[in-house]
């Protein structure tokens, strides 16, 4: 039986497959950090680099259900796995 959605997966897919990235983190002086850490970070791993930039062009956006005052409150930074992407 085939999976028909990505996050239905029981594993996730290896970084290896996928060597650009998003590094997530707070900013500096964020309440969240009293909660998460000073030094909390989150990685997404994606196959090709377009996939990559179209996936932080949509996280680092204004929703349309935020406040007008309101931006988001993450960095958003673009890493590369360069062994896994050129082939090293």
């Amino acid at each position: 039986m085939t999976i028909s959605n990505a996050h239905n997966l029981n594993r996730p897919v290896a970084a290896s497959q996928c060597p650009y990235g998003i590094r997530v983190t707070l900013p500096p002086g964020d309440p969240f950090s009293e909660i998460l850490g000073p030094e909390w970070q989150k990685y997404h791993w994606y196959a090709t680099a377009e996939e990559r930039d179209r996936t932080i062009t949509e996280m680092s956006r204004r929703h349309e259900y935020s406040r007008a005052q309101d931006r988001p409150a993450l960095v958003f930074e673009k890493v590369e796995n360069l062994a896994e992407s050129r082939a090293l």
